[in-house]
């Protein structure tokens, strides 16, 4: 794939979607809101949280990046999952919540503090530019007849400002429900994130993000021109590509180029990481951390920029089992996990954590969705023993002990 889109594509996954968690440590810190009706000024994001799920962010991608097929496309959103995890680690106890939170970079704060930070983003966030449109909805839904533990359920209505529905999961319009909750809170852009409710799903646990801005100076559509664009394979295909030559915020490292495309009043921004020609995306992305990404920031600085990207836009969907286990908790998906804060009594895990996607780029701007659902489900109470291999039986009388009949079944004919 041609270094310029594969790169735009491998930022804007890190960027358009956890640019929140990449920003907001650089805001001050005062408590009113700016003039414009911006709520920038009543975030309160540490210096070190940002860090750290910043690492987050870039550790993530990277394992997504490893998993995936070199030529395919890939965008995900780290701020959809960090807030998903964060609701799952606040039902978690012992190992179970200790890996959750050490995935999530969060080990050196106490649960308090990180929900404090939560709460601040999910109030203050969305209306830090008036000029875009961020929303970000939770929402936990459980199976009528399962007790939810009433901590469980407060921390998500004050701290994540969850919706809470009990369903009827054996009707087939609960996974109905649940879809058009989040296709209503991405702007119908993810219409379905579950495909089945099992009959051992006891609850699920959703992040929606949208996110639509403009950008700050427009592309002029007369200058975009049909062009080819290299393939990994060497071969090309043409795309409509997007031009613009203005001043912008850009650094050149010794391997890639960066520079930033903002959006509307500059609080949000799309930041593209070019690979140079003498360099290759998988070479670049392996530098890419949290320590990095702060350097690149420091680094940039504005000037005259003659640049090129084409539009483009996709949908994406992962699962994200095997993702998180290697990132540090895979108790949470094992029938040792302890989510004894959900609910007591009952051995729960996590049966699947899953994120669909959506993002399309133009000459206006972008937009950009995302769902992370978290399917909890309950493990038997035993073992199972299921005849599905010859067996035998015996038919007798118990006061006297008396066999009546004996018999083994190694085909068995249904028809009788």
């Amino acid at each position: 794939m041609k270094r310029l889109f594969a790169s735009a594509m491998a930022v804007t996954a890190v960027t358009v979607a956890a640019l929140t968690l990449a920003t907001v440590g650089c805001q001050k810190n005062n408590s009113s809101p700016s003039p414009g009706g911006s709520t920038a000024g009543a975030l309160r994001v540490s210096t070190k949280f940002a860090g750290q799920t910043n690492d987050f962010a870039f550790d993530f991608f990277k394992k997504v990046y490893a998993e995936e097929a070199k030529t395919e496309n890939a965008f995900v959103s780290p701020l959809s999952l960090h807030i998903a995890l964060g609701m799952l680690m606040n039902g978690a106890g012992g190992q179970t919540q200790t890996e959750i939170q050490k995935t999530l970079k969060l080990d050196a704060q106490t649960l308090s503090e990180a929900n404090d930070t939560y709460a601040n983003l999910m109030t203050n966030l969305p209306g830090v530019d008036p000029n875009v449109k961020l929303s970000i909805a939770n929402s936990m839904w459980y199976r009528n007849g399962f007790t939810v533990e009433t901590s469980f359920q407060d921390v998500l209505r004050k701290t994540f400002q969850a919706d809470i529905t009990g369903l009827d999961f054996n009707s087939p319009t609960a996974k109905d429900r649940i879809n058009q909750w989040a296709s209503d809170k991405t702007n119908g852009k993810i219409p379905n994130v579950i495909s089945e409710v099992k009959p051992e799903h006891v609850m699920f646990l959703l992040n929606a993000l949208y996110f639509k801005g403009d950008w700050k100076t427009k592309f002029d559509t007369k200058q975009t021109y049909d062009t080819d664009f290299r393939l990994l394979s060497g071969q090309t295909k043409s795309v409509k590509m997007m031009r613009l030559d203005v001043p912008l915020r850009r650094v050149f490292r010794p391997s890639y180029t960066a520079f930033e495309l903002p959006y509307s009043q500059g609080n949000y921004v799309m930041t593209v990481l070019l690979p140079n020609e003498n360099s290759s995306l998988d070479a670049m992305i392996n530098t890419l951390n949290g320590t990095e990404w702060a350097a690149l920031q420091q680094g940039m600085a504005e000037g005259k920029i003659d640049i090129g990207l084409p539009r483009f836009g996709m949908k994406y969907s992962i699962k994200l089992n095997s993702i998180l286990s290697g990132m540090g908790m895979p108790t949470a998906f094992s029938n040792s996990a302890d989510l004894s804060g959900i609910s007591k009594g009952k051995q729960l895990y996590v049966d699947f954590v899953k994120q669909d996607t959506y993002v399309a780029v133009d000459e206006s701007g972008t937009e950009a969705a995302a769902v992370t659902s978290i399917g909890v489900g309950v493990t038997s109470a035993g073992m199972s023993y299921i005849c599905n291999r010859p067996f035998a039986f015996v038919i007798h009388e118990k006061t006297t002990g008396t066999v009546l009949f004996m018999g083994k079944i190694v085909n068995p004919d249904t028809n009788s």
